[in-house]
């Protein structure tokens, strides 16, 4: 007999779980009781927001499910952000939140939330504990799901009476769902028509996405794409799938992407999808996107086969399991890799035209494509796990920093969370600590989670946090430059605060820069600088991140 949280500690041992987040309150009093003994490391963070992107970061870094603790009312509702941004993003996740005593919900009790109705649309499953005698059950489900098929968050509400009730545990040995089997190996029969396809394409592109890197699937895509000598671009998310910089990399595609993707994308005449979903940002004008392709599209969610573009020989499955055997049935046909020289020459042309490019200043100034450039030197060539906030910056980390591993970018992609940076970063060195873990933000984002500083601080995380300083919501900016006709409207950020004196206050080290001609040196001694750091760059205040595919444009009218 124990008590149910403290059967909850041994499945999560039982889990492998080595790392919590989370912060307490009332409602989940016992499970934090339950953590003095458990023997279970538990990060406390600032706030839940903080705990949620976190065990994101951790889950990213490491490919294992994450886990944040919340207590009722607003400690859940505090959690619906990252819920989401991990939904968006496939991010394997256990919630745990406290609820209410039984008898008290329905009755607008003290910090009483709807959790589960509130989270329903925004998880991939959802458990209200009716008896402690299930939880240990519910746990190691909650697990299964969000880490197999397509990954996600689970969340599980546990009042705060059956919590600490007691229970005869005995230890789950099997979990098995009927209702729930995913489709993994894929079709034979479509996997056959995908090789002959891509023996027939003349134009042939592979587009992955985050669904690759979810799979651990990176080296099956780069065999495939070595093998044929295919050209391969990625998705946002899908940065570090295939090792960049590379031959065959055309960069990332979508509206912030390279012209060489984009324009081969809009010119293929066989695009192969890999864990990507077609979104708004990579397609630009559904109608016009890709007119000359057909489409294979891989991915193990059927409901993401043919929702916004539709498959000419869709497969459900693992890429994982299904890139192995696309390959040797390739392998078997013979093709001839020289057919694909008037693409690879086409492609050549477009790359030497229409290369990242900006122009660079002359009175001194730091641009911050120049930062991106020195952070990659600094960081001796990209060895670090880069997290990023949302915006300006993300686009220009994603074009100028190559990622030549998997889960070394961190960032939100799908909902686009201002504030998810400095939490994940901690997370990400929770999750992988013999690999330094740098931030990239910029200063509005910084400020939506900086309360994080003293979790850093306080678990003695070494986090550096390079913050783009431009005084402005730099992409608000921008799109209010380019399409509200320069009607700036509640974007300047001023001056504040004074980043060195506010990291010093959290104990953590602060360090100014804004001398381009020493900005690799100066940031290589920031990040070789002992715990956790902020460092403050000045960069040019308007600049704009191109080149870019305006909203509602084809591929083929990129700007700038």
């Amino acid at each position: 007999m124990m008590r149910a949280v403290d059967a909850i500690m041994e499945c999560l041992k039982a889990e492998g779980v080595d790392v919590v987040f989370g912060y307490p309150g009332g409602a989940n009093l016992p499970t934090y009781d339950a953590f003095v003994d458990a023997g279970i490391r538990h990060v406390l963070v600032r706030h839940e927001a903080g705990g949620g992107h976190a065990a994101e970061g951790y889950a990213k870094a490491s490919g294992k499910v994450g886990v944040v603790f919340a207590t009722s009312g607003p400690g859940a509702t505090n959690i619906v952000t990252p819920l989401t941004d991990a939904m968006m993003d496939s991010v394997p996740l256990v919630a745990f939140t406290g609820q209410v005593r039984t008898e008290l919900i329905g009755t607008d009790g003290f910090q009483e939330a709807d959790t589960f109705g509130i989270t329903m649309p925004i998880v991939k499953h959802s458990f209200v504990i009716q008896h402690p005698a299930e939880i240990p059950r519910v746990v190691h489900e909650a697990f299964h799901i969000a880490r197999t098929g397509r990954p996600g968050p689970v969340l599980i509400d546990i009042p705060q009476d059956l919590s600490r009730a007691e229970i005869d545990y005995e230890p789950v040995t099997d979990v098995h769902l009927p209702g729930y089997q995913p489709t993994l190996d894929g079709n034979s029969k479509q996997i056959r028509l995908a090789a002959k396809a891509l023996l027939n394409a003349r134009r042939p592109v592979l587009y992955a996405g985050g669904g690759v890197v979810n799979a651990g699937a990176s080296a099956e895509l780069t065999e495939l794409a070595l093998h044929g000598r295919f050209p391969i671009t990625s998705t946002l998310m899908g940065l570090g799938a295939f090792p960049a910089p590379h031959e065959q990399w055309l960069g990332m595609l979508g509206m912030h992407g390279t012209r060489a993707a984009n324009y081969a994308m809009d010119e293929a005449d066989l695009i192969v999808a890999i864990g990507a979903r077609f979104d708004d940002r990579i397609t630009g004008k559904l109608s016009e996107f890709a007119p000359r392709a057909k489409f294979i599209h891989i991915d193990i969610d059927p409901a993401e086969i043919s929702k916004n573009v539709p498959a000419h020989i869709p497969i459900v499955g693992d890429a994982k399991r299904v890139l192995p055997r696309l390959l040797e049935e390739y392998t078997a046909l013979h093709a001839d890799p020289a057919r694909l020289n008037a693409w690879w020459e086409r492609i050549d042309r477009w790359r030497a035209q229409h290369p990242l490019r900006y122009d660079d200043s002359a009175d001194g100034e730091i641009k911050p494509q120049f930062l991106v450039q020195a952070l990659y030197e600094a960081t001796g060539g990209g060895e670090c796990i880069l997290s990023s906030d949302v915006g300006q910056h993300q686009m220009w980390a994603a074009q100028y920093f190559h990622f030549n591993k998997p889960r070394r970018w961190i960032n939100s992609g799908g909902l686009g969370t201002m504030g998810f940076g400095l939490p994940a970063a901690i997370g990400a060195a929770f999750a992988v600590p013999d690999v330094p873990s740098v931030l990239l933000t910029g200063d509005g984002s910084f400020q939506m989670n900086i309360q994080e500083l003293a979790t850093a601080r306080q678990f003695d995380v070494p986090v550096k946090c390079v913050i783009m300083d431009n005084g402005y919501l730099g992409m608000v900016r921008q799109w209010q430059e380019l399409f509200w006709d320069r009607r700036y409207s509640n974007v300047d950020m001023g001056q504040w605060p004074d980043w060195i004196k506010l990291a010093e206050a959290y104990g953590a080290t602060g360090v100014l820069l804004t001398d381009k001609t020493t900005l690799v040196e100066d940031l290589r001694a920031a990040l070789a600088t002992p715990g956790p750091v902020v460092v403050d760059v000045k960069v040019t205040r308007e600049e704009n991140t191109y080149p870019m595919i305006a909203p509602g444009t084809a591929a083929r009218e990129m700007v700038g």
